[in-house]
């Protein structure tokens, strides 16, 4: 019974390791990283491209813009993310539920192209 014990304490340590580092938000992989700015609310976030034929200084200033409208009250609803029309391209923020599994606290899209901000990590 002893043996069986430590097998499973053995395992289950590495198992709860690699479960706990999928958590939390995480940026995409294959998104192209433009740097980081503020939400509204003076969250810090990541800017990216997720897809499209769109440069960063454009997702940068698309980004700001958004973060300018919301703070200036130009979202639709109870202070809500949106959608909003921003230079030809139409942004929203996500509920908070989104936010906490994703990490994703707005997008930002125009034809095919999409941009993300991204909850940044905490500084350690």
């Amino acid at each position: 019974m002893r043996r069986r014990r430590l097998w499973f304490a053995g395992t289950a340590i590495p198992a709860l390791a690699i479960a706990l580092a999928g958590c939390g938000p995480t940026a995409h992989p294959a998104a192209r990283q433009c740097g980081s700015a503020r939400t509204a609310a003076n969250v810090r976030v990541l800017i990216e491209i997720s897809h499209g034929p769109v440069d960063c200084p454009t997702a940068m200033q698309v980004e700001q813009d958004y973060a300018a409208a919301l703070a200036e009250g130009k979202a639709p609803g109870n202070g809500g993310g949106g959608p909003v029309s921003v230079n030809g391209w139409t942004c929203l923020g996500f509920d908070t539920p989104q936010v906490l599994r994703t990490g994703h606290t707005s997008k930002c899209t125009k034809d095919s192209s999409q941009i993300l901000a991204v909850l940044a990590p905490a500084p350690s």
